[in-house]
């Protein structure tokens, strides 16, 4: 078994599992901790079984008139309810941390945040290791934290090298956009080189396209700022006009680094050349995505061994959120107490409960 397969199958158990009972809508939210329903049966079961041999053997040296003279205190039934007492504990605790859930209740929930297009350059120097792992990969890092951190924004996903394309729409559910960030790669673009001013143009494309768009928009782009090609002026102007932001985070270095040349398993082969045989060394462009951000009322954001996401977030965070969507959400009641309050109370009796009963000697 593969950790993956293992992640998968507990995730599985995990699941949130409903159902009907007598008319009522019933659940359990983390029905894998019946798990711990069996345990506490088999704690019982063996306390009970326990009990029983020991009697015996003692039975079985002595004679039983004198089993109470000989091993005074000596008892076939505390050992077994003390078991019991656990078993029944660890059989509540178990429906406890299982969620049971009995009836539900609406209510209007509303989301609030902004619109987010983060632009990823998926380029070959994008490959460049002066940032480990690689540029894009810690990119790619960075973006996955910003996802986890956003609360009820909307965030696309535009990749671009020779030619941008969506790679994921305006959407809240995080989990698809990370999907969709892992499958960037410089080897599948359909076309080489690096195009930021059409990939800003489609950037402002998915905000107008948007259902609902919210008051504050911005676009978040990622990239070393190496522009061979494009319209980067007029890109900038049109997002400036439609009065949304820019935050440039640059990613690699200004000393420069070679770009890596991989073969189709993956194994280094060589540095990227030129037309002249010599070693292209790509850098990071301050200057152009300063330029950028400033010209759209955004900022620049860089951090020298890394990538700059945390500033970002907290530019986000300080923008003025709208409502994005309105929906009635299901809740369902809970009542783990009714299971959770029963089953401390066994476990306290089992501690309080002696196995055997002491007596005083006559």
């Amino acid at each position: 078994m593969t950790p993956a397969f293992l992640t998968d199958f507990f995730g599985k158990l995990m699941e949130p599992l409903r159902f009907l009972f007598l008319g009522y809508q019933m659940g359990l939210a983390k029905p894998g901790y019946l798990a711990l329903c069996v345990v506490g049966g088999l704690v019982g079961a063996l306390a009970l079984s326990l009990a029983l041999r020991r009697r015996s053997r003692v039975s079985a040296l002595l004679n039983e008139r004198l089993v109470d003279k000989l091993a005074p205190g000596t008892s076939r039934w505390r050992p077994a309810v003390q078991g019991g007492f656990y078993g029944l504990g660890l059989l509540l605790f178990g429906l406890a941390l299982a969620q049971p859930q009995c009836g539900t209740k609406s209510e209007l929930t509303k989301r609030r945040g902004i619109d987010v297009v983060v632009v990823l350059d998926a380029s070959k120097s994008m490959l460049a290791r002066d940032v480990q792992p690689s540029r894009l990969e810690r990119a790619k890092l960075e973006l996955t934290t910003l996802l986890d951190e956003l609360k009820g924004d909307r965030v696309g996903l535009v990749a671009f090298a020779g030619d941008a394309f969506i790679q994921s729409p305006l959407t809240s559910d995080y989990s698809a956009v990370k999907l969709f960030l892992r499958a960037v790669d410089p080897e599948q673009m359909p076309q080489g080189g690096s195009n930021i001013g059409d990939a800003l143009v489609l950037a402002k494309q998915v905000l107008e396209n948007a259902d609902r768009g919210a008051k504050e928009r911005v676009v978040v782009l990622l990239s070393d700022g190496e522009d061979l090609v494009g319209q980067v002026d007029e890109a900038v102007a049109a997002l400036k006009s439609a009065n949304v932001q820019v935050l440039t985070v640059g990613v690699g270095s200004e000393q420069g680094e070679p770009i890596p040349v991989y073969n189709r398993r993956g194994e280094f082969v060589d540095y990227k050349k030129d037309s002249s045989g010599e070693t292209v060394i790509t850098r990071l462009d301050r200057a152009g995505l300063t330029s950028i951000a400033e010209a759209t009322g955004g900022a620049f954001y860089y951090q020298q061994r890394g990538v700059a996401m945390a500033q970002v977030l907290e530019r986000i965070e300080q923008m003025q959120k709208s409502e994005l969507e309105s929906r009635v959400t299901v809740r369902y009641d809970e009542r783990f107490q009714m299971f959770a309050l029963p089953g401390l109370v066994m476990l306290v009796l089992g501690m309080l409960l002696l196995p055997s009963a002491r007596r005083r000697p006559s």
